[in-house]
């Protein structure tokens, strides 16, 4: 599967953004979904995932995302999304999206993520 994100941009601390990441192929939804993000100078970082039916997601428990970002997919349109809310400097970041065929989405490493987006860079000033 191949992947495309977009939706990302420059934005004033308190705002929010919503990415996007458009598969293509037909067996999208046989793929745990998941994003992750990478400031400079750090590791990437496990932002969220989503089971292929979507009916199951998982946050990284970093105190810095939970209860701020949505995770979700639309199946029909072979698209996940990440809402992000209430965005901070920290935030700063590319954000890459992932595919990984029978996964888990408490796959954290990224290493068992078998296709990834270019990524679309998310700038929050203060």
């Amino acid at each position: 599967v191949q992947l495309q994100a977009s939706g990302g941009g420059l934005v004033q601390a308190g705002g929010s953004l919503r990415l996007s990441c458009a598969a293509s192929g037909p067996t999208f939804s046989s793929y745990v979904m998941g994003w992750f993000r990478q400031a400079p100078g750090l590791e990437r970082e496990f932002v969220a995932a989503i089971s292929e039916s979507g009916s199951l997601k998982y946050y990284s428990e970093s105190e810095s995302v939970k209860g701020r970002f949505t995770i979700a997919r639309d199946n029909a349109k072979n698209t996940v999304y990440l809402q992000m809310n209430s965005l901070k400097p920290e935030d700063t970041a590319v954000y890459y999206c992932g595919a990984a065929r029978d996964g888990s989405i408490y796959y954290t490493s990224g290493s068992e993520y078998s296709s990834w987006g270019q990524g679309t860079q998310v700038t929050v000033s203060s």
